[in-house]
């Protein structure tokens, strides 16, 4: 088999018809081989079901696979050991992809022999923005906006990587740098902070950075279509994923701090100080919508101190 698209679901079967019809409609793909394999994450809704008559209904091969182990990444190695094809894909269950999506992938990979390949992904337009949320802006980066340009290019998977949303691989690169860590990323239901940790494809790219010579591409012709979900739209979300983000990095960070003060390195005390004070001169001078990204910087810088903190307590 050519290619496995998996999608990981949690609780959203409501997502699924429109997702798994837009993977339906691929245009271009006759001469491939390809299957779509939903992983449920031990959802308590009817995903089982829906999954059921969707394969069914649907012109597509579409599988089944179950994950009881509460975690996005546990739903992702769930799903690459289950995948048949020599590629496997992951959109996420709020995804549109384009009609052509599939058969660029495709083309892109037999063009570049690549480990990893990222397309586009756009915001769907259809979506009201707040006013503080700018289309192509460094913050809608954060609601998984990606879009490098017309051009493809070979990103370094240091500071370019696809995004989660759409993000491609060669199966080789399970032999050579293994599965996702389960203990990163997003683990359950998006309205609950405990579990609002995004960018666990980061490490996965940096780790295949640092095995040396990875091929990761971006193919600009594969474009999906995010469809944000409500709670997303909220500042509170924004900060509570940079200060869960800063939480994780910090409490497995591992390095040794001889100078700390209530288990905080002190280096971070001043970082805080100067960052807090940005933001309220960006609040005072330029209002409210352009401070709140330096807000969330200082969300980030609290995440950090919480996460050494808490580290600190559980290894005394």
């Amino acid at each position: 088999m050519d290619f496995t698209i998996i999608v990981c679901t949690y609780n959203r079967s409501q997502n699924l018809p429109s997702c798994l019809a837009a993977l339906a409609a691929q245009e271009g793909v006759d001469g491939l081989d390809w299957e779509v394999l939903v992983v449920d994450n031990n959802s308590t809704d009817d995903t089982p079901q829906m999954v059921d008559r969707l394969s069914r209904e649907l012109t597509i091969k579409v599988r089944y696979a179950k994950e009881t182990q509460q975690g996005l990444n546990y739903a992702r190695n769930c799903g690459v050991s289950s995948s048949q094809g020599a590629h496997f894909t992951f959109v996420d269950d709020d995804i549109h992809v384009s009609p052509r999506w599939l058969a660029m992938l495709a083309e892109a990979f037999a063009r570049t022999d690549a480990d990893a390949i990222g397309g586009r992904i756009h915001l769907d337009p259809s979506m009201k923005l707040p006013s503080w949320v700018v289309p192509g802006s460094e913050i809608s980066g954060f609601l998984g906006y990606q879009d490098f340009g017309d051009e493809p290019f070979q990103m370094d998977g240091k500071s370019r990587y696809p995004f989660g949303g759409n993000m491609s691989f060669h199966r080789r690169v399970v032999a050579r740098i293994g599965l996702f860590d389960p203990k990163l990323g997003r683990k359950g239901e998006g309205r609950k902070r405990g579990e609002l940790f995004k960018g666990a494809e980061t490490d996965y790219f940096h780790r295949l950075n640092a095995a040396g010579e990875a091929r990761i591409f971006y193919e600009p012709r594969a474009i999906v279509y995010h469809r944000v979900q409500p709670h997303q739209l909220q500042q509170r979300y924004f900060l509570t994923i940079h200060f869960n983000a800063g939480f994780q990095k910090a409490f497995y960070d591992g390095r040794p701090y001889r100078r700390r003060a209530l288990g905080i390195p002190l280096f971070l005390y001043p970082q805080i100080t100067r960052a807090l004070g940005r933001y309220l001169v960006l609040l005072a001078t330029r209002g409210p919508d352009t401070a709140f990204r330096q807000l969330m910087t200082v969300g980030h810088f609290l995440g950090t101190m919480a996460g050494y903190r808490r580290a600190g307590r559980e290894t005394a």
